[in-house]
């Protein structure tokens, strides 16, 4: 299982420590999800050579609307394994599950943002995966939690009727914040999911990572086919 996770200068934490921590507490790799603004200074493969975990370099676009997204997208997508757009606004949360190009809508719920049936349906058309951020049920107290806990629990029956993919986070800014598979197991319980729907969008992380790195390899062509040492062949 993975965990998205925000490092420095996005969070408090270097990659290098929270891989150490989540190695530690039972994950299989992290996705370092900065936002596109914060200027991130990593090399994932020693990191990932020094913990025993997978590193994936990931993206979060935050952008004012539709078209700067857009723009920021054409700029990461070759450069990142994952791609991810912050939402939180109607407009957002639309143009991110009608792209194919984008992999995750994250914090689809914040600010005056929605998912319908409507949206849920184009991310299933479109590959997006929704995210279940735990994050506002972890941290937040009073009336935030509970709004949180309403909103993810719409979410959920709307992702589920409609078969929606997604993927599950608490989203940790510092190794201090991470929590063990089991724990975020427990929340979701707690909170209406089942822990196979839990375990499955923290899965969920790991295997888009594969996906796209053999995507993003230079022998990939389309679905089953691949450029081998035979491709010129008469």
């Amino acid at each position: 299982m993975y965990e998205a996770v925000r490092a420095r200068p996005d969070g408090d934490a270097t990659v290098a420590r929270l891989a150490d921590a989540a190695g530690g507490v039972g994950y299989g790799g992290v996705v370092v999800c900065n936002h596109s603004d914060a200027k991130a200074d990593y090399d994932a493969d020693a990191i990932a050579e020094a913990t025993g975990v997978d590193v994936v370099e990931g993206i979060t676009v935050r952008a004012g609307g539709p078209e700067q997204a857009s723009g920021a997208i054409g700029n990461y997508r070759g450069k990142r394994t994952i791609v991810a757009v912050d939402g939180g606004t109607n407009a957002l949360n639309r143009f991110a599950v009608e792209q194919e190009r984008v992999d995750v809508l994250a914090n689809p719920m914040a600010g005056s943002g929605d998912v319908n049936h409507v949206l849920a349906k184009a991310a299933r058309e479109n590959g997006v995966r929704i995210e279940f951020d735990l994050a506002p049920v972890l941290r937040s107290t009073g009336g935030q939690r509970v709004q949180a806990i309403q909103e993810l629990r719409k979410l959920r029956e709307i992702v589920t009727q409609y078969d929606a993919p997604y993927v599950v986070s608490a989203g940790p800014r510092s190794h201090l914040q991470l929590r063990a598979p089991r724990e975020l197991r427990a929340v979701g319980e707690v909170i209406g999911f089942d822990s196979e729907a839990i375990e499955a969008g923290l899965r969920e992380w790991g295997e888009l990572a594969e996906r796209n790195r053999t995507i993003q390899s230079e022998t990939f062509i389309e679905p089953g086919v691949e450029q081998g040492r035979y491709d010129d062949a008469g």
